[in-house]
């Protein structure tokens, strides 16, 4: 259960749910989005989609708690 962010045309990113394993050498990554949608992201292994930060985290005053800082996760806090 992990969580990346996947950029979107339309909302710049959207959240989705890795649903199998990763492993090097893989041309896509299988998620989930929100919506229900199952999608085969193309990913290049040395740009994997940033990390989601747990749910526990959002909305936190202060950036510098979150687990991952990069574009989605500040925009999405």
């Amino acid at each position: 259960y992990n969580r990346v962010w996947i950029p979107d045309n339309e909302e710049v990113w959207q959240s989705a749910e890795i649903t199998k394993d990763y492993k090097a050498g893989d041309r896509f990554l299988h998620v989930q989005l929100e919506d229900g949608t199952e999608l085969n992201y193309p990913v290049d292994p040395a740009a994997l989609p940033p990390l989601r930060n747990p749910d526990i985290l959002v909305g936190e005053n202060d950036l510098t708690a979150l687990s991952y800082l990069h574009e989605p996760a500040v925009l999405h806090n």
